[in-house]
């Protein structure tokens, strides 16, 4: 099977043609499993599968290295843009891409026939608790909420982008362990399916740095969905401006909360290398 390795700001996917190669339904979880794994297969954050669609220009699939399908990937849909765009898929450079989480808008920017970066309309952000989904009396915001941790209060504001998110603020992104809350947050049982976790230090008005803990994939270098959840979450923690550039460990997001409520995200994405793939 033909694939081709990309990333968005270190962010890397799998990214493979499902139109001209089908693959069954029931090998899908196992396939990303195999795929991602970085050290007996090709190594990655997601598969992302190219399909076709019936209500957009194309469908996009992607799956984390534990085999479970996200409903949505900030990263990798600039990716799958990029893919489309100069395989000579889609020649214009105005996209709709179907997804778990609904049909996302692209804008391409586009030099000598390459994408140079990629503007994502990311939708109205799900602030009700029981869209996050969350356990719970369900409530309007959950907004600077108590969540005990291993006998640790963190306070935690929720966000879904299609796809669930907790955000925590912290003093020193630098030193705060991670890899130790992340995989706790994730799994904690106030979340039935499982959430994304963001630690976000406020800079300034207009400036965060941000570190993700994803939902089965552990760190990441960068979450595109969590940079549009952290920058929501310190809008309403009247932390930030709405226009907010976005430091995350493999590179710079420029994430804007319109006034009619819209997410909009940019950001490049870059090819590094094609292969095949035995299945």
């Amino acid at each position: 099977m033909k694939f081709t390795k990309m990333h968005g700001i270190g962010n890397d996917f799998i990214v493979v043609n499902a139109i001209h190669q089908p693959i069954e339904e029931a090998m899908l979880p196992e396939l990303s499993r195999r795929m991602n794994h970085r050290k007996f297969g090709i190594g990655g954050d997601g598969l992302i599968l190219i399909l076709p669609s019936r209500v957009a220009d194309y469908r996009m699939r992607m799956f984390n290295p534990d085999g479970s399908e996200a409903e949505m990937c900030g990263n990798g849909i600039r990716c799958f843009a990029k893919y489309v765009y100069e395989h000579g898929l889609h020649p214009e450079t105005q996209l709709k891409v179907e997804t778990l989480a609904g049909i996302k808008n692209l804008k391409l920017q586009t030099r000598g026939g390459k994408v140079e970066s990629v503007r994502v309309d990311m939708g109205t952000p799900r602030l009700r608790r029981s869209e996050i989904p969350m356990r719970g009396e369900d409530s309007e915001q959950v907004l600077n909420e108590p969540l005990k941790v291993e006998g640790q209060r963190f306070d935690i504001t929720a966000v879904s982008m299609g796809n669930p998110h907790v955000v925590i603020f912290v003093d020193n992104i630098d030193h705060f362990p991670v890899s130790r809350f992340g995989p706790l947050i994730e799994n904690h049982r106030a979340f039935p399916e499982r959430t994304n976790v963001q630690f976000v230090q406020v800079c300034s008005p207009t400036e965060i740095i941000l570190r993700t803990w994803e939902r089965g994939a552990g760190e990441t270098l960068a979450c595109g969905t969590g940079a549009c959840a952290a920058v929501v979450a310190s809008v309403l923690n009247n932390k930030t401006t709405r226009h907010v550039l976005v430091h995350l460990p493999g590179g710079d997001l420029r994430i804007e909360w319109m006034g009619d409520q819209r997410v909009m995200m940019t950001g490049p994405a870059e090819e590094v290398f094609e292969g095949d793939f035995p299945i």
